[in-house]
């Protein structure tokens, strides 16, 4: 798994911006000279990367909004689909903030370490093997999301795809069934999608586990929800454009 892979996957995960379209060549140049990716996935990619690009710009963004931001089940932060609002959440997210500064990167107040983008990001820093390990922790998480993106007939589908083929190891099945349990709302059933972003309680406080990486891997392999670079600086997701 290359640095600049690990880039471009994370770039096609964040907010379309023009920034986005115009780095679509180098983004599409480091794709196919990618050699750990079968030649169907990477005309998958490619197919997505001249997607964005030839998208206006709005519309691209308003398909990003209603897949990523409207819809639980697609959403791009980790540990949504593992541990939904539960007070295990916040104390996994302490754990990964503190795996990303043991190897030097901070983040701002504003940033959730389990965003996507930004974890393949801290990816694209680490040795290629140390990479690919921590790629295959949440790999059940990236195969579910392409079979909830293939039902939807969306080109993301092949950052997913991608995803898990770069990792260590193969996800289990039983954990992808699992998560495909979960209900699966469409973005445009408003009564489906208030039902599942209705509030659950929160309580974050201090946990048990110490914060170390193997730590971090259970709560992502064991958490389940209790209810029903190329693009530039650290991948951010700009804050949805107000009607």
């Amino acid at each position: 798994m290359t640095r600049n892979i690990s880039k471009v996957l994370s770039a096609l995960l964040i907010y379309p911006t023009t920034e986005i379209q115009d780095a679509a060549g180098e983004m599409r140049a480091v794709v196919e000279a990618e050699p750990r990716l079968s030649a169907p996935l990477r005309e998958a990619l490619t197919a997505l990367i001249d997607d964005i690009a030839m998208s206006d710009i709005y519309d691209a963004q308003e398909r990003y909004v209603l897949l990523f931001d409207r819809t639980r089940s697609l959403s791009l932060y980790l540990f949504e689909h593992v541990h939904g609002e539960s007070r295990d959440r916040g104390q996994a997210m302490v754990d990964l903030q503190d795996l990303y500064a043991r190897h030097g990167l901070h983040l701002s107040a504003k940033e959730l370490p389990d965003f996507i983008p930004l974890f393949l990001e801290f990816l694209a820093t680490q040795p290629e093997n140390e990479a690919r390990s921590l790629l295959a922790q949440p790999a059940h998480i990236f195969a579910a999301l392409a079979e909830r993106l293939a039902k939807r007939h969306s080109p993301y589908e092949a950052v997913f795809r991608a995803l898990v083929a770069l990792a260590a190891s193969a996800p289990k099945s039983d954990d992808v069934s699992a998560l495909l349990q979960e209900p699966d709302a469409d973005a445009t059933d408003l009564a489906a999608l208030d039902a599942a972003w209705e509030d659950q309680p929160v309580s974050f406080g201090a946990g048990g586990g110490s914060g170390c990486k193997d730590e971090l891997i259970s709560r992502i392999r064991a958490g389940r929800r209790p209810a029903p670079g190329v693009a530039g600086a650290r991948a951010q997701r700009p804050a949805e454009p107000q009607a």
